[in-house]
């Protein structure tokens, strides 16, 4: 139910922003306070415990918008979310807009494993290529996972691209007891 909750609010807040200012801005601004409230302790219990009041979180969202130069949508998603006592839908509300935003802009997310960690011009090269082959602009996250032995796994949404030795090796193990 939330993360269909933070899907809508999310499209609403990304239309808004489409007419009435830079997408791009709405998403610094919504993981500005995404990140000052993970970063207090204290005020993340303040917004997100169901034992306060939504009066409260809605004066100390109100003051929190009051002293941050928030675009209007942004501020007023606040004081909704507040008002509401959705506030624990921010985290999932700044995932939707990225995705949203992304698909906008037409970049694609990959997730990049390899054996060792990879220069930055090997980075490169990858991202060039994995744009390349799916005409997109790509933007790596990168892991490192030593039982790959060597290669490269790469995961764009629910594709993966496997070239990783330690995968070579199985299916190969696979065609020789195929054939004794």
């Amino acid at each position: 139910m939330s993360s269909a909750s933070a899907v809508r609010y999310a499209r609403a807040l990304f239309d808004v922003a489409l007419k009435e200012s830079d997408p791009s801005r709405v998403e610094q601004e919504l993981s500005s306070i995404v990140t000052l409230v993970t970063g207090h302790a204290e005020l993340r219990n303040a917004l997100e415990s169901p034992g306060v009041p939504p009066v409260a979180k809605k004066s100390v969202v109100e003051a929190l918008v009051s002293r941050g130069q928030f675009t209007p949508s942004v501020g007023k998603l606040l004081v909704m979310l507040a008002e509401r006592d959705r506030l624990t839908l921010l985290e999932p509300v700044l995932e939707a807009f990225r995705a949203r935003l992304r698909e906008q802009q037409r970049v694609l997310e990959a997730e990049v494993t390899t054996a060792i960690p990879l220069e930055p011009e090997q980075q490169a090269a990858l991202q060039q290529r994995l744009g390349a082959a799916t005409t997109r602009q790509v933007t790596l996250t990168t892991k490192v996972d030593p039982s790959l032995i060597g290669g490269v796994v790469a995961r764009i949404g629910a594709t993966v691209y496997d070239g990783s030795l330690a995968t070579q090796l199985a299916k190969l193990k696979g065609r020789l007891a195929e054939n004794r």
